[in-house]
């Protein structure tokens, strides 16, 4: 139900906020909760369920402040959030988008202190699962200072980790300045649900934008990474929708070996999982969606204002996330990858 978190949303806004709820078609009394607990907000309901995306640039399209802020309906935010997350902008830190500490377990851990992005295109939650007292952001080869240097030692999740930057930021307390958000023409609506947050931030990243973690912006979610074998095919689908339309040439050409290993690793994993009919129905759309993706392509790739290598900098060669099972735990495979990744980016221009 969407009612706490938009009671706590409602709670922290001021004269001239915005609210916009978008119900993509709900049956759990989302329109009922709206007008109970938010009855300033503005309620567009899509009839139908447009996915994440599509449902984004609906609220988006209607909205006229400086700074959107798009939060998961299971999103409920601290108190002193709105001041907090606005901070970026007000303090002009030349921010193209940002996301607040998503904590989940009522506050008692991370589900989010920024993403992470593998140079294979896979993605997930940074720090999912630390107690936030330990929680740090990453460091050495899996985070880079916004100048693309390496990051400092760690530092406390609970402060404002101003110099670690992201390898996306997550939709789930996502802001972005409407302008940026305008320019880049929103999210990618194909994509439906998952990785429409990634696409962004690395299109972003292409332009020149820099990305950013205010820790000071708290938000419980309610997470629970499985969502039934569907799940699978939209993830691996736009894994490669997001590969095909962002990664510089240069950059994906080195890394077709590594792409075709993955899809190969990826057939005995996706069997013994019990989704391999989501990922081969993931590669057939992929092929149907080719003639568009290439021409999203080029109008993305238009906008790049980076060499291939400032762009690297941002991905990691560690697949370091408990929901990659063996993978993430395999010594062995992390060497490899990571003497792999070390040769690409020697061969990247700029």
């Amino acid at each position: 139900m969407v009612g706490p978190a938009l009671g706590a949303i409602a709670g922290e806004l001021r004269d001239g906020d915005e609210l916009i709820v978008v119900d993509n078609g709900s049956a759990d009394g989302t329109p009922e909760a709206v007008r109970e607990s938010a009855p300033r907000a503005t309620l567009v309901e899509a009839g139908e369920n447009l996915g994440f995306a599509a449902g984004s640039n609906r609220g988006a399209a209607i909205s006229s402040g400086e700074l959107l802020l798009f939060l998961n309906p299971d999103a409920v935010v601290a108190t002193g959030f709105r001041d907090a997350i606005e901070a970026p902008l007000a303090a002009g830190r030349g921010w193209a988008a940002w996301q607040g500490l998503v904590t989940a377990d009522g506050g008692r851990t991370i589900n989010s202190r920024g993403g992470e992005v593998h140079f294979t295109g896979i993605a997930w939650a940074g720090g999912a699962g630390e107690a936030i007292a330990q929680s740090t952001p990453p460091t050495g080869e899996r985070a880079r200072m916004a100048s693309g240097r390496e990051a400092s030692p760690k530092r406390p999740s609970g402060t404002a980790a101003a110099g670690f930057e992201p390898g996306f930021v997550s939709g789930a307390c996502l802001a972005i300045p409407s302008g940026e958000f305008d320019e880049l023409g929103g999210f990618a609506e194909d994509f439906f649900l998952y990785q429409e947050d990634v696409d962004l931030s690395l299109r972003l990243r292409l332009a020149g934008g820099r990305l950013g973690l205010e820790a000071g912006a708290r938000v419980d979610h309610e997470y629970e990474f499985e969502k039934g074998p569907g799940k699978w095919r939209r993830l691996e689908r736009n894994r490669w929708a997001t590969l095909i339309r962002t990664y510089p040439a240069g950059l994906l050409g080195l890394l077709l070996p590594a792409l075709l290993v993955t899809e190969l690793a990826l057939v005995p994993v996706s069997v013994a999982g019990g989704w391999f009919t989501q990922k081969l129905a993931s590669w057939i759309e992929v092929l149907r969606w080719l003639p568009r993706l290439r021409r999203e392509r080029a109008a993305i790739q238009a906008t790049r204002r980076v060499t291939p290598a400032a762009f690297a900098r941002s991905l990691t060669a560690d697949l370091d996330s408990s929901y990659l099972g063996a993978a993430a735990r395999s010594r062995v495979l992390r060497a490899l990858l990571r003497a792999y990744w070390s040769g690409v980016r020697a061969l990247l221009p700029g």
